[in-house]
């Protein structure tokens, strides 16, 4: 017996997160790039894709996004992608037709792009042009709606070239109001969602998108935000084999952190912020011609394809695995580490000139307005203390005081452990460790004093060298 599939709870039982709200516009976006591929090979030059912003007229006017010298924003309604691909051929008819459908699986495709669509969209609209056997070009055009499914939408117009336009019409109010609103902005994430298409051999298709009051061409992106050199490197976690793609921004006033991005079946899945997670890497960093840059990563693999959750929102993998020799799952944090690592390889010369500006910027701090500190800083340096050499005083405060605690615990562990061993039959090295001991805290106990004259003296003791 032939088991029968509802649209409705399918489209209600698939996750799209408010914060995605653009992800089933994206995924527009991709079909159209594979469409193109799929006619032109790797020849993607004449490859076209226009995204088309589609704005109230009616409805009260967006104020969220004004600015000097920027118009009034009208409410987003809906988008309309528009590709010179392959077309809707029988094959992804029936495809489209076929829920969790298998085709393009090779690519990643899990077949639940559409129901996308009509989580954010009341309906779609999808009018396509496809070369039949013999080259004879026939047109199709169809309605797509929870309601309604699929259903033919009217006689297919006599098409003029090959090619698929998809609208997506009736944006809902949740996602529209967390949806980005700016040309530039739904531009730029197309761009980074889409990115791996522009690095691999032969570009990226032209790809346009524009309102009524202006247009970006994604491919101009590529030259304004990306410095021409990018290195491609490998690493292996656990037997399974990454790719990082490694990208030196230009100014860009949306990435001001340097990022990780996840990625899975050619997409953007996670973003994830590296500041701080290398010793030096903060916000923007400086190259040997002393340009700056803000350092991005993309990372790709097989076991990732395999793993990402069907809405593209997250993968189907453990934060981290218990330490046990008998498992040999990769984690998150097993990748990410290795990431981490590669990372402080591949940036070692910019991210020393960070850590020595940083190492700067606390000795100024210290000497100039924190002197309780100046006994212990030698020691706060050797617990690995890394700061952006943009921290206000009262955060760089903060760390300080925090570690100076790491530092305060770690030497009450270690007085309990050499004062236990006193006695009779002492242990090799043990005056050399009591020394060390004593050491710390003679320098703890000066900060301490420096802290009090400090409060005692009070602001005129700024500057004090102690």
């Amino acid at each position: 017996m032939a088991l029968t599939t509802s649209l409705a709870g399918r489209v209600r039982n698939t996750s799209l997160p408010k914060s995605h709200a653009l992800l089933p516009l994206l995924e527009a976006v991709v079909n159209g790039i594979q469409a193109i591929d799929a006619r032109f090979g790797d020849d993607v030059e004449p490859g076209r894709l226009s995204i088309r912003i589609r704005r109230s007229q009616q409805e009260a006017l967006d104020f969220s996004h004004v600015g000097p010298g920027r118009a009034v924003l009208k409410p987003i309604v809906g988008f309309s992608v528009e590709a010179n691909g392959v077309g809707f051929t029988p094959e992804n008819m029936t495809s489209f037709e076929t829920l969790d459908s298998d085709h393009k699986a090779d690519m990643g495709c899990r077949g639940v792009g559409r129901l996308l669509w009509l989580k954010a969209f009341d309906r779609v609209t999808v009018r396509s042009a496809y070369e039949d056997e013999v080259g004879c070009l026939k047109g199709r055009q169809f309605r797509f709606s929870v309601q309604g499914e699929v259903e033919p939408d009217g006689e297919a117009d006599a098409p003029a070239e090959v090619g698929t336009t998809v609208s997506l019409d009736g944006f809902k109010r949740p996602f529209q109001q967390s949806a980005l609103k700016t040309v530039e902005a739904i531009a730029r994430e197309v761009f980074e969602h889409c990115i791996w298409y522009f690095l691999r051999p032969g570009g990226a298709p032209d790809i346009t998108v524009a309102d009524d009051d202006g247009a970006v061409s994604l491919n101009s992106l590529m030259h304004d935000f990306v410095y021409s050199d990018m290195q491609r490197t490998s690493i292996e976690v656990k037997g399974e084999r990454f790719e990082m793609v490694s990208l030196r921004l230009k100014s860009s006033p949306r990435n001001l952190a340097p990022r990780l991005y996840w990625c899975a079946a050619n997409r953007v899945v996670v973003e994830e912020n590296l500041t701080g997670r290398v010793p030096g890497l903060y916000g923007r960093l400086k190259d040997a011609e002393s340009s700056s840059f803000t350092y991005v990563c993309y990372l790709s693999s097989d076991f990732r394809d395999s793993h990402v959750r069907a809405d593209r929102t997250a993968f189907d993998i453990s934060e981290r695995v218990p330490g046990t020799p008998m498992i040999e799952d990769v984690s998150m944090n097993d990748i990410r580490e290795s990431v981490l690592k590669e990372v402080e390889s591949i940036l070692a010369g910019p991210l020393s000139a960070a850590r020595e500006e940083g190492k700067a910027r606390v000795h100024e701090f210290v000497s100039n307005r924190a002197p309780r500190y100046r006994p212990v800083l030698s020691r706060l340096e050797q617990l690995g203390v890394s700061v952006d050499p943009s921290m206000r005083d009262q955060d760089l405060e903060l760390l300080l005081h925090s570690n100076l605690q790491k530092l305060e615990a770690v030497a009450l562990a270690e007085g309990h452990a050499v004062l236990g061993e006193a006695g009779s039959a002492q242990p090799e090295g043990y005056e050399e460790r009591l020394a060390r001991y004593l050491n710390t805290v003679t320098d703890i106990n000066q900060s301490d004093l420096a802290a009090y004259v400090s409060r005692c003296v009070g602001p005129s003791s700024e500057g004090w060298q102690g």
